[in-house]
């Protein structure tokens, strides 16, 4: 299965944050990958704290970059959204047994060796691309408790069995979350913080 991730491009002035990672001692964007039942940009939160120590407000939604030919893994491919951020808190601190470094550098002087596939983002990052929004969803679904997480396959022999009409399913699993339950936490209009994992 696809792995997902996030990456973060936190920015003082001209300069941009970076770690040195322990597994490999390379430079890269703060990040890792979403945990279950977290946001895209409640991990960029996350990880941004444990890797670097410092709290940070996400700005701008970058873009999404992907590798879908990754061979590291099951090869099913990589996929990474990244996003802009600025400080709120907190201090440089490295994550024990993860990252060696921590360190903000001037984008026209990165360090090396840094993973190749976070010059673009960067570069990115520092032109100012990007600016989209990233909203968290969800809808109470007509299941019990103990069939939250259905199958695709589950899903369709309910349908098939009667036992869910599909008319009820577009009506409830399709249908409109409420305003507690869809935020918007980046992008043009965002105000405020939203519930943090």
């Amino acid at each position: 299965m696809p792995t997902l991730g996030v990456s973060i491009a936190v920015f003082r002035g001209n300069q941009i944050l970076l770690v040195k990672r322990e597994d490999f001692p390379v430079w890269a964007l703060p990040g890792g990958a979403v945990e279950n039942r977290e946001s895209v940009a409640q991990a960029a939160i996350r990880e941004t704290q444990e890797e670097t120590g410092l709290d940070v407000e996400l700005a701008r939604l970058v873009g999404v970059y992907s590798r879908p030919d990754w061979p590291i893994g099951d090869g099913s491919g990589s996929h990474s959204i990244l996003f802009t951020a600025t400080v709120i808190g907190g201090s440089l601190s490295p994550q024990p047994e993860e990252v060696l470094e921590v360190d903000f550098f001037d984008v026209m002087q990165l360090p090396t060796p840094i993973l190749w596939w976070h010059r673009q983002p960067i570069a990115d990052a520092a032109a100012g691309v990007g600016g989209a929004v990233a909203w968290s969803q969800q809808v109470d679904l007509p299941f019990p408790h103990t069939a939250r997480h259905i199958s695709r396959q589950g899903l369709y022999a309910l349908r098939d069995q009667g036992k869910l009409p599909a008319a009820q399913i577009l009506a409830e699993w399709g249908g409109e979350p409420t305003s507690k339950n869809q935020v918007q936490e980046v992008g043009p209009g965002f105000i405020g913080e939203f519930p943090r994992g």
